[in-house]
């Protein structure tokens, strides 16, 4: 069979032979996320999952890409963790119903195909799905020339997940008295990098150099720290304990995200102190004048997913995450209140 080639389409910026270089070099990432449901190989128009044995399956969906920093990948010259982000910011998503991710799909759009480049994002997307315990079922990797600079790329996807319609997490058991519990971010993750980027102008400012208020990595080291995946801790939780409301806390920082969990007449009462803020926040705050209230309303403050559980769960909860790598504590309480949330 004579292989796929165009000369003409070459000469527009397009070449299809580095993408299929690229595929060469990405499958053996891939491999690594191959779960038992999986029922179809890379290169098909389509991937083909098998839905396990749950009785009354309802699946759910979350999708996501990276945003702005990318920037800083960019700026780096390091591709391999983003792809990780782009995984977390969906399967986040997904667990906070308590359901278990199945499978994901990522789109790379590039200015350029650079065949080791696109592998090396692939090999984040596939580490994420790894710690994800999901399968990379499939992907698009588009070369747009004069859309995008050669030596940039965009990157997002969307997960599928699965639960059984009796274990929905809901809220309507929530009452005053309930815990809050943390568990602790890696970062900054993956929002509110437009700012983070205007504060400490990256582009301009030295970003590689170690800093000791960072604990000896460079600003560049740390904004790029991937997100958090938190499946594999939630559904051993969930498994465990009645979970009332989890909440993924991304762009809008607490008071975007907790309320969204939260039923009508209760509210969030978060202790300030109990928060363990990290030092890069300490950093963007004191930088860019930024005031507590936005600090809060922006980012995630050091802390990545909330999860609210009775009080006389708390101290079971917290001892599943913590035996499933997470160092959880009770940041706050549900109260009853018109205000959803309340920092204090």
């Amino acid at each position: 069979m004579e292989k796929s080639f165009s000369e003409s389409y070459k000469a527009a910026g397009v070449d299809i032979t580095a993408g299929y270089k690229a595929v060469e070099l990405m499958k053996s990432h891939i491999k690594r996320t191959m779960t038992d449901g999986v029922c179809s190989d890379i290169g098909g128009f389509g991937g083909l999952f098998e839905l396990g044995k749950v009785k009354n399956p309802v699946l759910v969906s979350g999708t996501d890409g990276v945003g702005t920093k990318l920037k800083i990948a960019f700026l780096m010259d390091k591709h391999n963790t983003v792809g990780i982000d782009c995984v977390a910011m969906c399967v986040n998503d997904v667990i906070c119903c308590g359901a278990k991710p199945l499978f994901f799909l990522d789109y790379i759009a590039v200015g350029k195909n650079v065949p080791e480049r696109v592998a090396s994002i692939v090999e984040g997307v596939a580490e994420g799905c790894v710690q994800a315990g999901c399968a990379l079922i499939g992907g698009e990797t588009a070369e747009m020339p004069g859309f995008y600079p050669v030596d940039e790329y965009d990157l997002a996807g969307f997960s599928v997940g699965v639960v059984d319609k009796k274990k929905i997490l809901n809220n309507k058991s929530m009452q005053e008295g309930d815990v809050i519990i943390a568990l602790p971010s890696t970062g900054v993750h993956s929002n509110g990098f437009s700012l983070v980027r205007k504060v400490f102008d990256v582009e301009k400012a030295d970003i590689k150099t170690p800093l000791e208020a960072l604990g000896g990595k460079s600003l560049g080291e740390t904004l790029l720290t991937p997100t958090r995946i938190y499946v594999k801790p939630i559904l051993a939780l969930v498994d465990k304990v009645k979970v009332k409301a989890i909440s993924h806390i991304t762009g809008g920082g607490f008071y975007e995200n907790i309320p969204r969990s939260i039923p009508d007449g209760f509210g969030a009462k978060i202790e300030k102190k109990a928060v363990k803020i990290l030092p890069v926040f300490d950093m963007l705050a004191k930088t860019g004048g930024i005031c507590e209230r936005d600090m809060f309303n922006t980012f995630n403050m050091g802390v990545g997913m909330s999860v609210v559980v009775s009080k006389k769960d708390a101290d079971k909860a917290i001892s599943i995450l913590r035996k499933n790598g997470e160092d959880a504590y009770i940041m706050g309480e549900i109260i009853k209140s018109n205000d959803k949330i309340i920092i204090c």
